[in-house]
């Protein structure tokens, strides 16, 4: 795949705990402004593989690439202000801001201004009109005055994609972005999350078969810290070791074809 198409890469990386590997040797491209999912049974080593995208973790070898350039050793903080973007957990962070406040902030950070916040809010009038241009693509203007703790479970969740999207990021990474939110509203997140710009690149976690189907370009199974297959989802979905190693263990294995 040529470079200048794919936003992010990883190539050969590695990674074990003594004798227990989480990470065996894999080959992962994410195109600019694809939805690529991150599907396998638990402990495959999903959330293992984002921590090693976000520099949370160091592979023991291999390298990881962002827009071209190495970024192996580089710190998570820099990683983000290049441009890779893991959603933020604000249900501990922010519960007594309203989103329009806890997302301005984060506009805020982003351009610098952050240090002089004791002049009030109503100071950052681009950084207000920046929030609030995120907080209606993702369907949360009806309620950017309540507080965070008040919000829908969903709606928490969309507004961690709120504060993601205030770095102005280039990939998103998204670890069960509907994990704890009820099924219908399940559908809703994915349906924003899926009306995000086309420049956007992102690769999400999910269990829920029926939205991964529905909403990724490109499906990625893991098993055991190793890529098994790869590809479009009519292809994942017809392949036989898939059924039987991680669809067919529940009830979606005969419902895609």
């Amino acid at each position: 795949m040529n470079d200048a198409a794919t936003v992010l890469s990883a190539s050969g990386v590695n990674k074990s705990f003594g004798s227990l590997v989480v990470a065996n040797n894999i080959e992962f491209n994410l195109p600019t402004g694809q939805r690529h999912a991150l599907i396998g049974p638990n402990g495959a080593g999903k959330t293992t593989f984002i921590n090693l995208l976000t520099g949370m973790l160091q592979p023991d070898s291999g390298a990881i690439r962002l827009a071209g350039e190495d970024i192996t050793n580089t710190p998570p903080a820099v990683r983000v202000k290049r441009g890779l973007v893991r959603t933020f957990q604000i249900n501990t962070l922010f519960p007594q801001l309203t989103p329009i406040e806890a997302v301005t902030m984060a506009v805020c950070e982003r351009r610098g201004e952050a240090t002089t916040w004791w002049r009030g809010l109503s100071h950052y009038h681009e950084a207000i009109a920046e929030a609030d241009q995120i907080l209606t693509s993702l369907r949360l203007d009806k309620v950017a005055t309540r507080t965070t703790r008040e919000l829908a479970y969903g709606q928490q969740r969309l507004l961690e994609i709120a504060l993601a999207l205030a770095t102005k990021p280039k990939v998103l990474l998204l670890d069960e972005p509907a994990a704890g939110v009820p099924k219908d509203e399940s559908e809703d997140l994915f349906e924003v999350i899926a009306g995000l710009s086309s420049d956007l690149s992102i690769l999400f976690i999910e269990h829920d078969m029926d939205i991964v189907f529905r909403f990724a370009s490109h499906i990625i199974v893991l098993v055991s810290g190793a890529i098994l297959v790869q590809g479009p989802p009519a292809e994942i979905a017809a392949n036989p070791l898939v059924r039987e190693v991680y669809l067919g263990k529940g009830r979606h294995g005969h419902a895609h074809s």
